[in-house]
């Protein structure tokens, strides 16, 4: 392969993670490693473990990203934001889209078959609620918790990875994913507010507005804050490192929601993308640190 072809090559895998947004895995996989942690005490984490987690992680987000963009194509052309994404604005074609739907469902069932029976047994229902999310903006105005729901399953999942089973630890991290995420995909709708409402499509704040859209994930980030201040206690993490976390994602709560006061827009991106990033980031390396002091083994 020559220089121009491997440029050529390069620019076509960034086309590709453009169109399913890598760069977001930031904000469920920091969750799912933080479960495999808190999964593993008492318990043998190993390498194959941690390996296949991953690799669900990874397929279960692109088949979904590449599903959403392809049920989306017609809405994403007649909507000003999002016509230039990669099938409206034509830089990809709807059969190169659809091998990253099969293939991340196919690594995601692999993965699963590979962790343990009640992961394989799951992941249809993983993969229904992920790719049915994209239909949900044209008839639920809860398509955000969904959304939350398609994410809150990357902990769960881990979770029960590492020990086979569902948990109260589980399910109270995955209840915090769901509502930090429902939380700022409310925010991040109030974007297109006119569009969703001339084109017949469902949100919170095309129903009720924005200022009563940002009260309302104002209220699924407090709820959101205290299901992982629970996570906590229930995995014995009352200490010093776990309260100055939670105190930390606190601060990043409210200035993402600081950032948009009044229905201010222009700082949409920093508000969703930068705070975000750093809620999942600093939640995994506190929680991380707070279970070695826990543990003993810092």
């Amino acid at each position: 392969m020559d220089w121009g072809s491997a440029m050529r090559a390069l620019q076509r895998a960034r086309t590709f993670g453009g169109m399913i947004k890598f760069s977001h895995t930031i904000f469920a996989l920091p969750f799912a490693l933080t479960a495999m942690i808190f999964a593993a005490s008492g318990h043998n984490l190993t390498f194959a473990q941690m390996f296949w987690v991953v690799i669900a992680m990874v397929g279960a987000r692109t088949a979904a990203m590449a599903f959403n963009r392809l049920s989306d194509h017609e809405i994403d052309a007649r909507n000003p934001r999002t016509r230039m994404r990669e099938l409206p604005a034509g830089v990809l074609d709807r059969g190169e889209v659809w091998p990253f739907v099969v293939g991340g469902a196919a690594a995601l069932i692999i993965a699963a078959w590979r962790l343990n029976p009640l992961c394989l047994a799951l992941s249809p229902i993983a993969l229904a609620v992920i790719l049915g999310y994209s239909f949900t903006k044209r008839f639920t105005m809860l398509s955000h918790v969904v959304l939350g729901l398609s994410l809150a399953i990357a902990p769960i999942g881990a979770w029960i990875a590492i020990r086979g089973t569902l948990d109260g630890p589980a399910l109270l991290l995955g209840g915090g994913v769901l509502f930090w995420v429902a939380g700022f995909d409310i925010i991040y709708a109030c974007q297109d507010v006119e569009f969703d409402r001339s084109a017949g499509l469902v949100s919170i704040p095309a129903r009720f507005g924005v200022p009563m859209a940002l009260k309302v994930s104002r209220a699924f980030h407090v709820v959101a804050w205290w299901h992982l201040v629970a996570v906590g206690a229930e995995v014995g993490l009352a200490n010093a490192a776990y309260a100055v976390t939670m105190l930390l994602l606190a601060a990043f709560f409210i200035r993402q929601h600081w950032l948009v006061r009044g229905g201010d827009m222009a700082r949409v991106d920093l508000a969703f993308f930068t705070m975000n990033g750093w809620v999942s980031v600093v939640y995994f390396l506190g929680s991380s640190l707070a279970y070695g002091f826990g543990a003993g083994l810092l």
